[in-house]
């Protein structure tokens, strides 16, 4: 509980320490907890952009944003971590200065920020969104430019998640999925989308080979999870072989079983109960 002194000066010097303390405690937090590297880290925008794919931007000029949207930066700067506490002494004489204008009545003024989805990242004004959260504030004023990318920002809470949509993209873009499709087919393990790429990629050649005609990219896509993908998901649905695991997991799995048991495209009834033995 904040306890003012009714003397903005050494009021927000109190700020800066009580931020300070907050940022050490919450680092042997996530030491005591054993959580990931990353738990405390700003999400870098370039990296984020890269995951998803860029498709373009445009400028959205003065918002009203929610401090809580703000998860990332377009600087790679250590001064703050991902709640935007500072991280050391180092920023203190701005920090406090910012919160002296603020505790005197003066406003904020506008950061600028980078939005993806529903994420915001700054551009210029780390300091101002660190004074507003230690503060109690939940929004602020940015000037906000929107980022298109191929890939939807969800699931997106740590550095580590980013590889997920990085594999994820490139699989998008060797298996151009659409609708409903594009959604279907999800992988917890990203090194599984190489794998699942290959995998479709060799259905395609062979279905051109039985069919004798070129299909770009874009047909294998929708014939293989046509004709393959949900008529086999189908079939682990109701032989209850879906299990904890996404749809698309189980696939991959029995996909694999399949080769190492046949040859064939069969999918009958005689495999699939083999598969069950196996499981």
């Amino acid at each position: 509980m904040n306890r003012d002194t009714g003397f903005p000066r050494a009021d927000a010097e109190h700020d800066f320490l009580r931020a300070r303390r907050r940022q050490v405690l919450s680092r042997l937090a996530n030491w005591l907890r054993r959580e990931p590297d990353d738990v405390n880290i700003m999400l870098p925008f370039e990296e984020v952009v890269d995951a998803l794919g860029y498709q373009g931007e445009r400028r959205l000029g003065l918002r009203v944003i929610r401090l809580d949207s703000i998860v990332g930066s377009v600087d790679r700067g250590q001064d703050f971590d991902r709640r935007f506490r500072p991280t050391s002494g180092r920023v203190r004489q701005r920090w406090e200065r910012l919160a002296l204008a603020a505790r005197r009545g003066e406003s904020i003024p506008p950061i600028e920020v980078y939005r993806v989805g529903e994420l915001h990242f700054i551009i210029d004004g780390h300091h101002r969104v660190s004074v507003a959260l230690a503060l109690g504030l939940s929004t602020i004023d940015a000037y906000v430019t929107e980022v298109r990318t191929k890939l939807k920002p969800e699931g997106i809470r740590y550095r580590g998640d980013l590889i997920v949509k990085d594999y994820r993209r490139l699989f998008l873009e060797r298996v151009p999925l659409t609708g409903e499709a594009r959604a279907a087919v999800v992988l917890a393990d990203a090194w599984h989308y190489a794998m699942l790429g290959e995998h479709v990629e060799a259905w395609g050649f062979r279905l051109m080979q039985d069919e004798g005609t070129f299909l770009d990219r874009a047909t294998v896509a929708s014939r293989w999870y046509r004709d393959e993908y949900e008529p086999v998901v189908a079939m682990l649905r109701q032989a209850d072989l879906v299990g904890t695991r996404t749809e698309a997991e189980a696939y991959m799995w029995v996909a694999g079983e399949r080769y190492r048991l046949i040859r064939t495209h069969r999918w009958d009834d005689e495999v699939i109960e083999t598969l069950r033995t196996q499981r």
